[in-house]
């Protein structure tokens, strides 16, 4: 059980940063809800917006200022949160595949790959952090927006609701806590069961019967040279 742990985190570790890359770097963060008076569909994302007309299917895309411009605080931090995530999750993500077995690195020291393992999961843990962050927080400002609108009785003919790129954030960041998990708690567990343990008894023992052998040549060579100078003691 304990050899395939690496393996299932790296599965989770793949598909969740592929969601967080995928997810800042897309353009459906917010969607126009169903009840607004629109004929197209309008997604906003961290770095453009896009207007999707209903009857012809025609997409058109615009970026916002330059990064430099003033933007509203939910962007911004939104945008730092995501991409430092996804460069996080990136490094535990290539790190894991080092502590890989399958992985020609280092194939002779079996506990400096445990430890690659485990530097790997916590690098994960720390990459969900920003981006369940990210994702939550920016979910629950459109929430509390609509939701303001309504309260007020305010209608300005559109309304948003977060779409499925925020959707994909929050999913990625749960795979990387999930893939951190294995690498970190659920290794520490097994850490006794499997080949690793004989591995480590196979050594010891080894070095116990060596221990011995030399300690019995060294008893039997002290001995007949004791012999020999008794010997030479009675001449």
């Amino acid at each position: 059980m304990r050899d395939l742990l690496p393996y299932i985190a790296c599965f989770f570790a793949f598909f969740s940063t592929g969601f967080l890359i995928v997810a800042t770097w897309t353009d459906c963060w917010m969607v126009n809800a169903d009840d607004s008076l629109e004929v197209s569909t309008k997604c906003r994302g961290l770095w453009w917006e896009c207007v999707t007309n209903a009857f012809d299917g025609i997409r058109t895309c615009d970026e916002y200022d330059s990064i430099l411009a003033e933007h509203p605080l939910k962007l911004v931090v939104t945008r730092a949160l995501m991409i430092t995530a996804d460069i996080l999750a990136g490094f535990g993500f290539l790190t894991l595949l080092l502590g890989l077995d399958c992985v020609k690195f280092l194939p002779d020291e079996p506990y400096i790959k445990v430890r690659i393992c485990f530097v790997a999961g916590t690098t994960l843990l720390i990459a969900g952090t920003p981006g369940i962050i990210g994702s939550v927080w920016y979910a629950v400002d459109v929430y509390v927006e609509r939701s303001t609108l309504i309260l007020h009785n305010l209608f300005l003919g559109i309304q948003y609701k977060f779409g499925w790129s925020c959707w994909l954030g929050m999913a990625g960041s749960l795979g990387c806590f999930l893939a951190g998990a294995i690498l970190t708690c659920c290794l520490y567990l097994f850490k006794g069961v499997g080949p690793g343990r004989n591995y480590s008894y196979s050594l010891r023992k080894a070095y116990s019967v060596a221990g011995v052998s030399m300690t019995k040549s060294y008893s039997a060579a002290r001995t007949e040279t004791a012999k020999m100078y008794a010997v030479d003691t009675r001449v």
